[in-house]
């Protein structure tokens, strides 16, 4: 039993509802993002069975439960994939119960990985359950067999319905759930079409329910916008427990996974992996894989020591500047912030005498990783000037700070972890702000640490001398 249609207007960027069409959106003052949605107002399903049993039951499941009462001793272990870069972006494994979801743009890899996670799981624990909204049953099992993830285990539905998979999942009990894709599933109560703001809504809200209830995790693909952000209603990314993005160039062989919401877990780890024809792969040692093709012998490189949440990660700065003849010379860059780099360029222009406004300006994080912290600041300085003056960076030299307004160096965290992944691989030298090198504890063996105050101290001890 239900209530007669009803319509609203839905805002397609943060699933604001309103009763009246508007050309504005209240909650994100976004315009023409407004769109007409109808729906029916379902009773409980639980008063609507018409059994006080079901109800009763129903109260006793929802009632409060004293913190200290709790005992966490008991509570499933998380579900380990085996594959070591996965697990660590999860925060050490799956959580029962929890809802995942996974974006990246067409053809990066998701239902490549989730298929070999599929594989695996179903190996080591019991029934996985694949559903797809977008591939038939004879698809997916020839991408399985060529990842080679053909275990008895994996059951195959091919369904768009949420509320025939909640059944299948209560039917089946599975170890673990993927639902590829959020955007193609429908709820027969709501009144639109699959991919709207309330489809996304009640599908992800019914997922959810059956994930908490039967205490089996959930993978949700999720398709991205133009932009990079995840389609649909914002709400669909505060609903789920964790949210990954795949990163990549489809072309390039380098795929990285990255946690930007986990609540089991930090967000600040990364898994590297590699594109093969038999699937990805892990990159257990990803500093040596992004510098193996790194040139010794031209300028304009160099090579910081980042953090990516608990792992130093090594990677090469490439910069290029050349004569230009346009009015406005460009700025193209590539795996850093662009207004960083502009603040990096002014720097160099007001403390230091470095003219750019003749020059076209390149910068690329080589590998397709993306930098964010500020201790590539100095490295990214350095290699600008060496492209600048045409002269070459001291090949065995790491390079990490804080560039400030005034031309000063500032500390960065965690140097010592940076100094010893730099000393694994061999570097001999490393270019830190005084304060790091005055507050080390211990320094790896073979590798001698320079201590610098201004950009330009910096500049002169890493450029090769003529």
């Amino acid at each position: 039993m239900s209530r007669g249609p009803q319509t609203q207007y839905t805002c397609s960027k943060c699933a604001h509802e309103s009763a009246k069409w508007m050309g504005k959106c209240p909650g994100c003052e976004e315009w023409g993002t407004l769109e007409e949605t109808s729906f029916t107002k379902p009773v409980n399903a639980v008063l609507r069975s018409g059994s006080s049993t079901a109800i009763t039951s129903h109260l006793a499941r929802s009632r409060p439960q004293r913190l200290s009462a709790i005992l966490t001793k008991e509570l499933t272990p998380r579900l380990m994939t085996g594959l070591s870069e996965f697990d660590r972006v999860l925060g050490g494994g799956i959580v029962p119960g929890a809802l995942i979801l996974i974006g990246g743009d067409p053809g990066v890899g998701k239902s490549t990985l989730l298929t070999q996670v599929a594989g695996r799981i179903a190996n080591q624990y019991g029934t996985v359950l694949y559903v797809s909204g977008e591939e038939s049953a004879y698809q997916i099992k020839i991408r399985a067999e060529r990842l080679g993830s053909t275990s008895g285990q994996i059951l195959v539905q091919n369904e768009t319905d949420v509320t025939s998979i909640a059944m299948a999942i209560r039917d089946e009990r599975p170890q673990t759930v993927v639902v590829d894709s959020i955007q193609t599933m429908f709820h027969p109560e709501i009144d639109s079409f699959p991919g709207s703001v309330a489809q996304v809504r009640a599908s992800t809200a019914t997922l959810t329910q059956v994930a908490k209830s039967e205490n089996v995790p959930v993978f949700l693909v999720g398709h991205v916008t133009k932009e990079g952000s995840i389609a649909g209603p914002k709400v669909l990314e505060h609903m789920v427990d964790t949210v990954l993005t795949f990163e990549g160039d489809r072309h390039h062989a380098y795929r990285i996974l990255r946690g930007t919401k986990n609540r089991f877990g930090s967000t600040d780890e990364i898994g590297l992996f590699q594109m093969f024809e038999e699937g990805l792969v892990e990159v257990t040692n990803p500093s040596e894989s992004l510098l193996s093709e790194r040139t010794h012998n031209s300028s304009g490189s160099s090579i910081v020591p980042m953090m990516e949440g608990s792992r130093p990660l090594l990677v090469e700065i490439q910069a290029l500047v050349a004569p230009s003849f346009l009015s406005n010379p460009r700025r193209v860059v590539n795996g850093v912030e662009a207004n960083r780099v502009n603040l990096i360029l002014a720097v160099l222009e007001k403390r230091f005498g470095m003219m750019f406004g003749n020059k076209d300006v390149f910068l690329n994080v080589a590998g397709g990783v993306r930098v964010d912290e500020p201790a590539s600041d100095l490295s990214i300085a350095i290699a600008t000037a060496s492209s600048h003056q045409d002269v070459q960076i001291d090949s065995q030299t790491v390079i990490a700070g804080e560039v400030g307004l005034g031309g000063e160096v500032r500390a960065v965290s965690h140097i010592e972890r940076r100094l010893a992944e730099a000393s694994r691989l061999g570097f001999t030298r490393a270019i830190v702000p005084s304060r790091n090198k005055s507050s080390l504890r211990s320094l790896p063996s073979g590798i001698v640490v320079l201590g610098v105050e201004t950009v330009g101290e910096a500049i002169g001890k890493a450029l090769v001398s003529q």
